[in-house]
């Protein structure tokens, strides 16, 4: 065979110009017989040209076979000159040849593109060594013995052992070998390119090396396979085997029993097609399963969390629209707003059987209701209540379950909520919805984007679950002490519902008629072992209590409870009369005195209101004139824009300074606004008009009525710009006995939400620039001579 090649290298004489056919997906070496599939235009012109001519064609490998056209820089300039020694035309176009490669060839350049590529080629010549040294002798052997050690464990061509033996030119061999190991492209193209014969040889050796140890770990790899296939297939056998016996002698096994009651609950639990499709696959994989392996444990507790799920159990509503308002009052004093809410969904429930739930936002300070509101309406609606929190939750897995590869995967808390209800209608609770925190493990917030949105919580697929679960039908609501820090995309979803803080009135109608029996009932009195008058609960929310919720105010209802209930212990008989002058002896002394009394009318004082998580909350601002070098002093504890506004507030006070013509030297002055409780953040713009009345009564000398509260944004020009928290604000004026309230004209629509009797014995005054707050606030009126004048402002009264 060497022979015949060798004289058919010295017979043929190639052209200089060749036409070229681009192959891919395949490397053509010398001494290599090959049929090809040409499909290409260009292609089929290249091998007629060739038959037309003496058969020899130049084939070359493209760079890129996903190339339909390649370009000449596209090809791989190194290739093989071949014969075409039969041509087939296929009946689809195509053309079937068997190419033989004769030698090794290189473009030197390219001479014609249409209507085929023609190239001017340099044949190469390998120079055969004179004689076969010692060391390419050894290296011949162990490339042959190489071979048939690959050949048994790769499923080459039989034949190719008995070609090699015979084989003693080195080029030859590395080629043949080459030609048959199944290498990449980039290899194999190396591989061409090497052209010195014994270096090519050793290139293949080391191939072979690296193609033996990777043949001989995939056989070891099969024939583990092989076996864990076979022992499996055994027992499964010998399994359905005994289990035939079995169910002749009419017995079944703890495991036979176990599927046949996963089957009977999954049929009971009536879930949607797709649920029940997967729950029977699930145990279809559970049953095949050996039942002691670690995965049939993990679908156990799948297949459990699915028949346990309430697919289709729903709770009935109560839709008596009379029933559910006693319901609610009963539970709750006032909170109009709330329960005209409640009673207009189950009106519409009541004609439109299939609403959706609705996604509700109680957003209120602490203590106000919020939380056992959501009882009161499960119980209004006759459905079960859930509650989960979500303060300080960081991981979204817990909204939306782990996936099941994970060890101990659960499903998220909704669905693990919607589990404990046993319904598929609860009054879902998700508490402190704006305590939810992001880190690495994502961001439960967006997690909730799907489960409160009635256009999408249909379908809300758990990850651990995999499937979806309707989540429609649920009534959800939140709750938050404030709404900026909830993600501007979960508010738009919610229906915000604000709950303001009481009246000292309504504190003790709640305390009277709720507070008290509730915690004479927890600390086992009754009324003819305690008595409290409403004069000393009044003196308890007024001298003991300062929040706009009722925690606190319970607390120390319970705090008398103990101590009578420690009284009748030790043997005290009758019953125990709380007063509004005996209450320190049970309470101690009050801890808060009412502020307007401990202030008189001063200058440079101006009474501010402002809005905290815990309701409204007056505020003093105090400004004071000294001799110094211009210099502004902010103390109290305040944040940036608060800190802006009293430079607004200067800057506002100098310009009305020059307008009235007074010579203050401001250059000659330090200006010190301070506002006390220092140890407390303030933050806001809030408190721009209090700031720039303080800064004034202090440059003019004249004392600001302390009966008057003010609010309001101040521009540089003196416009009041409108502020937030109007009522809770004015639910602190009134508590401190604030007589009339100062608010931007903006915010005049807001007054309609303070409570009616607030309105009737508050007046409001309504500004929309400082010139009118100054006329109203100051103690003796304005001084002529200054040239102060200011327009009076409008009254609100109820």
């Amino acid at each position: 065979m060497e022979e015949k090649f060798d004289e058919e290298k010295k017979i043929l004489e190639v052209p200089e110009f060749l036409p070229l056919l681009p192959v891919r997906d395949i490397v053509v070496f010398p001494y290599m017989t090959i049929p090809l599939f040409v499909g290409r235009e260009s292609s089929i012109r290249a091998v007629d040209e060739s038959l037309s001519r003496d058969r020899l064609i130049f084939l070359a490998t493209q760079k890129d076979p996903t190339i339909e056209n390649p370009n000449p820089d596209e090809i791989f300039s190194m290739g093989t000159i071949a014969t075409i020694l039969k041509m087939l035309k296929l009946p689809d176009g195509r053309v079937k040849i068997l190419i033989q490669g004769i030698s090794r060839g290189r473009i030197i350049s390219y001479t014609d593109y249409k209507p085929c590529y023609r190239v001017r080629v340099e044949r190469i010549v390998e120079k055969q060594p004179s004689e076969i040294s010692l060391e390419v002798e050894a290296l011949l052997r162990t490339v042959k013995e190489r071979v048939e050690r690959i050949l048994t464990l790769r499923s080459l061509p039989a034949e190719l052992s008995m070609i090699t033996d015979n084989i003693s030119d080195p080029g030859m061999l590395a080629d043949i070998v080459a030609s048959n190991l199944r290498l990449k492209i980039e290899e194999s193209q190396k591989v061409l390119e090497i052209i010195s014969p014994i270096e090519r040889l050793h290139k293949i050796n080391e191939i072979l090396v690296r193609e033996i140890e990777v043949s001989e770990m995939q056989a070891k790899i099969a024939s583990q396979a092989k076996e864990e296939i076979s022992k499996s297939q055994r027992e499964y056998f010998l399994r359905e085997q005994l289990r035939a016996i079995k169910q002749e002698l009419g017995e079944l096994d703890a495991r036979d029993e176990e599927i046949q009651e996963f089957r009977e609950k999954i049929k009971k639990a009536r879930m949607p097609a797709e649920v029940e499709k997967e729950a029977l696959k699930q145990l279809g994989r559970l049953e095949q399963m050996h039942p002691e392996s670690a995965e049939a444990a993990i679908v156990r507790t799948y297949l459990d969390w699915l028949v346990e799920l309430p697919w289709s159990r729903s709770t009935k509503d109560n839709l008596d629209l009379k029933k559910a308002k006693k319901v609610l009052d009963e539970d709750h004093y006032d909170l109009e707003k709330v329960k005209e809410r409640i009673l207009e969904y189950l009106a519409v429930r009541k004609l439109k059987k299939d609403m959706k739930g609705p996604i509700l936002c109680f957003v209120g300070p602490p203590g106000v209701g919020k939380t056992s509101l959501g009882k009161s309406i499960a119980r209004a609606l006759g459905r079960k209540f859930v509650r989960i929190s979500l303060g300080g939750v960081h991981d979204e897995a817990e909204i939306r379950g782990h996936r099941r590869t994970y060890v101990g995967a659960l499903p998220g808390r909704i669905i693990q909520g919607i589990k404990q209800a046993g319904t598929n209608n609860p009054v879902f609770m998700l508490d402190e919805v704006d305590k939810i925190g992001a880190d690495f493990r994502g961001d439960p917030s967006a997690a909730l984007l799907e489960v409160l949105d009635p256009e999408q919580n249909f379908s809300f697929s758990d990850h651990y679950l995999g499937v979806p679960f309707d989540l429609s039908k649920v009534m959800f609501i939140t709750t938050a002490n404030l709404v900026d820090p909830i993600l501007p995309a979960l508010k738009d979803r919610m229906e915000i519902i604000r709950l303001a803080g009481y009246t000292e009135e309504e504190k003790l109608k709640i305390a009277m008629d709720f507070l008290i029996p509730k915690q004479l009932k927890e600390h086992g009195l009754t009324n003819k072992h305690l008595s409290i008058s409403p004069k000393a609960i009044m003196k308890i929310i007024l001298e003991y209590t300062k929040e706009a919720g009722l925690r606190n105010l319970e607390r120390e209802i319970a705090t008398i409870c103990r101590k009578v209930a420690k009284m009748i212990a030790e043997g005290k008989k009758g019953i125990v009369n709380i007063n509004a002058n005996n209450l320190f002896k049970f309470l101690g002394p009050p801890r808060f005195l009412p502020e307007t009394e401990q202030e008189r009318d001063e200058i440079g004082v101006a009474t501010g209101l402002a809005w905290t998580e815990s309701g409204g909350d007056i505020l003093y601002v105090e400004a004071t004139i000294l001799k110094g070098k211009g210099n502004l002093i902010l103390t109290g504890h305040l944040g940036e824009v608060m800190k802006e506004s009293a430079q607004a507030a200067l800057s506002y006070a100098r310009a009305k300074m020059m307008e009235w013509d007074r010579k203050e030297d401001f250059s000659k002055m330090d200006i010190h606004i301070h506002v006390p409780a220092g140890a407390i953040p303030k933050d806001g713009p809030s408190a721009g008009v209090t700031m720039a009345t303080a800064l004034i009564s202090a440059l003019l000398k004249i004392p600001v009525k302390r009966d008057i509260a003010m609010t309001g944004e101040v521009t540089l020009r003196g416009r009041v710009l409108p502020v937030g928290g109007i009522k809770e604000k004015a639910l602190a004026a009134a508590r401190s006995g604030i007589k009339c309230m100062i608010i931007p004209e903006k915010n005049e629509k807001d007054i309609e939400e303070v409570p009616s009797n607030i309105r009737k014995k508050m007046e409001f005054r309504i500004v929309k620039h400082m010139d009118e707050i100054l006329d109203v606030a100051f103690k003796t009126p304005i001084i002529k001579s200054a040239g102060i004048s200011g327009q009076t402002p409008r009254v609100k009264t109820i």
